[in-house]
């Protein structure tokens, strides 16, 4: 709050300055600019008659989908059991490769500050700043299509994550404990096994059981590009318009998704 004064002489609190107030609106009026220009540039890449022909189109696709094919459903267990498997082992090998990783990048466990933890950090920001889907593509076209393609897809996207939170986990540990058995003459590695990883092991469980359930939603799109899951069926049945089984396959994701949920909910609840 900043006091003036009225023509009486008397004291008037105002929240800003007269130069606060004036670059608040300067910034107020920038931002209305640079909205106005990115909604312009929009527009003009935008074909606004199929945008106003969307409620129509929406509502055709909806009546062609209702009711769902359930016959279908005898088709989908297997799809849906190897997007579960894709999500357990991708994840799985994302977090024995993210371990090391993470130890590697923390400040207070890692060999090398110079030289080490910025590799370590290289390799968590090159892992997590590509989508799983653009990983699938590119394993697609070095081994093949299939389900193996789909888990090391979910393992290299998931090995960034996880050594990101479990590095921060690392960081924040209790140093006194850490101290304590130093002083004992243990070795380097006993400290790291008594002093780090009982610290660490709670969020490490919460981590994985996170991960995984994130990796449960990716990995149902990842046979749209030929990675194997349900995804594959959803893409086969997109190509021929079958819009009743499209409907049944997306019912099928999402009580695949609410399972997930719910059961990383539970785990999560356990360890803490």
């Amino acid at each position: 709050m900043m006091p003036t004064q009225d023509l009486a002489g008397s004291k008037i609190w105002q929240r800003r300055s007269g130069r606060e107030s004036l670059f608040h609106w300067i910034l107020w009026l920038l931002g209305i600019a640079i909205f106005a220009y990115c909604w312009q540039q929009i527009s003009a890449a935008t074909t606004w008659f199929f945008v106003w022909d969307a409620p129509r189109i929406a509502d055709d696709i909806w009546t062609r989908a209702t009711p769902p094919k359930w016959e279908y459903i005898t088709q989908l267990g297997k799809p849906i059991w190897d997007t579960f498997n894709i999500a357990t082992l991708g994840t799985i090998f994302a977090l024995i490769l993210a371990v090391p990783v993470a130890f590697l990048a923390a400040r207070n466990t890692t060999p090398s500050r110079l030289f080490i933890r910025p590799v370590a950090l290289l390799i968590i920001v090159s892992t997590r700043s590509i989508n799983s889907l653009i990983w699938a593509l590119l394993l697609i076209a070095i081994i093949g299509p299939g389900v193996f393609s789909g888990v090391v897809a979910i393992a290299i996207r998931s090995i960034g994550f996880c050594a990101k939170l479990l590095y921060e986990a690392i960081e924040e540990i209790d140093a006194t404990q850490v101290e304590a058995i130093s002083a004992t003459g243990a070795s380097r590695w006993q400290v790291m096994a008594y002093g780090i990883v009982p610290q660490v092991l709670p969020a490490f469980a919460g981590i994985a059981v996170f991960r995984w359930d994130i990796n449960i939603r990716e990995s149902t799109v990842l046979g749209l590009v030929g990675a194997g899951g349900i995804g594959l069926q959803l893409s086969s049945s997109l190509n021929v318009l079958a819009w009743p089984q499209v409907s049944l396959i997306l019912l099928v994701i999402l009580v695949a998704v609410v399972i997930s949920e719910w059961v990383s909910a539970k785990v999560r609840g356990a360890i803490i």
